[in-house]
C-alpha cells in the first residue's frame, strides 16, 4: 500500500485527526467516542494548559486514494523529560487499519520527530499529562472500556512490537462488585478518624467543594502521583484545567474529601457514574441531543468509574481508605450502584489494588506502554 504522511496544520485536519477513530471503529459495539469539542480543545496549544510545559505534532496517514487510514500524535513534555533527567519523545493518538505499512510509517514519522527534537527514545501511547489516555489495550477486547479509557483493535500490539518496541508498562483496570452492607467500613473509617484527628470535609455544594478543598486535592494529588511513571507536578493552570473539565459532572453523594483538625486536606477519592454508555449514544457530540444521555448516565447508573484516589504518604497504610470508600459506599448503597470501575491504574501501584484486595473483584483490562531506543 502506497502511504502518505501529512502534518496536521489547521482546524479542518485537526479536525479529521479527532474524527477518524470514529470511522475506524464504526459499528464496534466496544468503541466509546471521545466528545469531539474536548478532543479538539485538548489537541489545540490556545486551549490546553499542558503546553506551557509540551510541545507536539500530528500527523494523518493517507492511502493512494487520499483516504484516511492512521493518525499519531508526537509530544515532548520536557517537565517531565527534567524530572527523570532522560529525552523522551512520547506518541500518542494512534489509530491505524490493520496495515504494518500504515503503523511503520507514522512510528517512523515521530521517530524522525524525536531525533530533530534531540530526543534518545519514544514512549507510548502516552498523552500530554498523566490524565490523558495512555496505553494499548492488551487484553479485554470483549469489555466496554471507561469513558477514560480507550478501545483498540488486537492488531495493535504485534504492529507496534514488529518496529522494534517494547513494553515500559501496564496499566490495568478492574470490576468490582459492591458489597451489600457496607456497615463494617463504616465503622472502621469512624475508628480511623477518631484515632487519628480525621473526618469528612463537609461541603453542600460543588461551589463549596472547590472553594474550601479543590487546592488541597491538587496538592495532595501533586505529592501523592509525583513517583508515579509519566507523571509531572501539575501547574496552577492545569489544574483549573481538570477542575474546569471534571467539576460539572461530579455528584458529591461519591465524592469523600478527608481533613484534619485544621481542615487541611489529606486525602480524597473521587468517583463518577459511568459515562460510556452514555457516549456511545452521544456518538462523540454533544449537540442537539448528546449532553441529555450524559445527564441520564449521571442521575441514573449501576456503575460508577473511580476516577482519583490519593492519601498523603504520612496518613498511608492507616485506614484512610476506609474513610474514604465509607463517605462514598454510603452513596452507592443510596444509589444503587452495583459495579465500580477502576481506571487505568499502573500495574505496580499496589497502594491502590490493595483497596481493591478487600471486595470481590476481577482485573478484565490490561493496556500496555512501549519504548523504543533511537
Amino acid at each position: 500500500m502506497a502511504v502518505s504522511i501529512k502534518e496536521v496544520t489547521d482546524r479542518r485536519q485537526l479536525r479529521q485527526f479527532v474524527r477518524f477513530p470514529n470511522e475506524l471503529y464504526k459499528g464496534n459495539r466496544y468503541y466509546v467516542p471521545q466528545i469531539e469539542s474536548m478532543d479538539m480543545d485538548t489537541l489545540s496549544p490556545e486551549k490546553n494548559r499542558a503546553f506551557e510545559v509540551c510541545e507536539g505534532k500530528y500527523w494523518l496517514a493517507e492511502d493512494g486514494d487520499g483516504k484516511v487510514v492512521g493518525r499519531i500524535a508526537g509530544i515532548i513534555n520536557h517537565k517531565y523529560n527534567k524530572k527523570v533527567g532522560k529525552r523522551i519523545c512520547r506518541f500518542g493518538w494512534i489509530d491505524f487499519i490493520e496495515s504494518q505499512e500504515v503503523a511503520a510509517a507514522l512510528l517512523s514519522k515521530v521517530e524522525e520527530y524525536a531525533r530533530e527534537k534531540g530526543m534518545e527514545m519514544v514512549e507510548g501511547p502516552v498523552g500530554f499529562l498523566e490524565f490523558d489516555v495512555a496505553g494499548v489495550l492488551v487484553e479485554g477486547f470483549d469489555q466496554i472500556p471507561t469513558a477514560y479509557g480507550k478501545y483498540n483493535y488486537p492488531y495493535y500490539e504485534p504492529m507496534i512490537l514488529k518496529e522494534g518496541y517494547f513494553k515500559s508498562t501496564d496499566f490495568v483496570e478492574f470490576r468490582i462488585t459492591v458489597p451489600d452492607n457496607i456497615d463494617r467500613y463504616i465503622r472502621l473509617g469512624a475508628m480511623v478518624g477518631e484515632r487519628y484527628g480525621l473526618r469528612q470535609g463537609s461541603f453542600r455544594n460543588k461551589k463549596e467543594l472547590v472553594r474550601k478543598y479543590v487546592d488541597g486535592i491538587f496538592s495532595v494529588m501533586n505529592t501523592c502521583y509525583s513517583p508515579l511513571h509519566g507523571f509531572s507536578e501539575l501547574s496552577p493552570a492545569q489544574c483549573e484545567d481538570l477542575k474546569n473539565q471534571f467539576i460539572s459532572n461530579l455528584q458529591l453523594d461519591f465524592v469523600s474529601v478527608v481533613v484534619d483538625l485544621d481542615d487541611n486536606v489529606v486525602g480524597f477519592g473521587i468517583t463518577l457514574p459511568s459515562l460510556s454508555e452514555a457516549l456511545q449514544k452521544a456518538k462523540g457530540k454533544l449537540f442537539p441531543f448528546g449532553f441529555i444521555h450524559i445527564l441520564r448516565a449521571l442521575k441514573k447508573n449501576d456503575t460508577i468509574d473511580a476516577l482519583l484516589i490519593a492519601i498523603l504518604p504520612e496518613y498511608q497504610d492507616k485506614g484512610v481508605n476506609s474513610m474514604i470508600f465509607s463517605k462514598i459506599g454510603s452513596g452507592m448503597i443510596k444509589h444503587g450502584i452495583k459495579y465500580v470501575e477502576s481506571t487505568r491504574e499502573l500495574e505496580d501501584n499496589h497502594s491502590v489494588q490493595n483497596i481493591w484486595g478487600r471486595f470481590e473483584h476481577h482485573l478484565h483490562k490490561r493496556a500496555r506502554v512501549y519504548l523504543k531506543n533511537i
